[in-house]
């Protein structure tokens, strides 16, 4: 029974301790395996990317202080969704589909896979979502280890992450796997999609603030 009792401390204290806002990370990165393998990576210092030399076994520097496009041309949502989505948030991207003052509507591009989507959005700019609906009203990407490090890397190269209210990386998790839907990507669209949706009173597109 001491036994049990002393593990209990251990494991409410080990999650007390993993449970902090991402504003405490010191570093985040993820690796990508495709056709060559990427790691990227910041330590705090801006994000930079290595591509796996198979020659000699060892990550080479290819994609150096990368930074997100402040005008981006593609989003990146399951429009799969659609149907189960907020009205707002139907009309947003409905709105991305026009051709605006540019005459040229955002394209849809979106594989399913969070480090893909997102790397994508990284190198060429947009915005990535993944909002709440009707079935999943918490989102399906977890905070920790999902949201916070994606939005630290965002933030790195000069893009923002929200979870439609807060910066993400402000937000304390209550539970080691607590979902979030953020969306992170190119400072000019995230700025006026924001302003359209708290104007609006909406917070079931999950944006990028100021």
């Amino acid at each position: 029974m001491v036994m049990v009792l002393q593990i209990d401390e251990i494991a409410e204290h080990c999650v007390v301790n993993v449970c902090q806002p991402g504003s405490n990370l010191l570093c985040a990165g993820y690796c990508m395996y495709s056709s060559s393998v990427i790691l990227v990576l910041s330590v705090g210092k801006g994000v930079y990317g290595f591509t796996l030399d198979p020659l000699y076994g060892e990550f080479v520097l290819t994609h150096k202080e990368i930074q997100i496009p402040k005008k981006g041309k593609i989003y990146s949502f399951n429009e799969g969704n659609y149907a189960l989505w907020d009205d707002k948030l139907k009309k947003y991207v409905d709105s991305l589909k026009e051709p605006g003052p540019s005459n040229k509507p955002y394209s849809a591009r979106y594989i399913g896979s969070l480090v893909g989507d997102f790397h994508r959005t990284m190198l060429y700019g947009g915005i990535y979502g993944y909002p709440a609906d009707l079935k999943s009203k918490s989102g399906k990407l977890r905070l920790l280890y999902e949201c916070a490090p994606m939005s630290y890397l965002a933030e790195q190269a000069g893009g923002k992450g929200s979870d439609g209210h807060k910066r993400i990386l402000d937000i304390l998790p209550e539970q080691v796997c607590k979902l979030l839907p953020p969306s992170t990507g190119l400072r000019l669209l995230i700025l006026s999609e924001s302003g359209c949706f708290r104007h609006a009173g909406s917070g079931s597109l999950k944006t990028c603030l100021n």
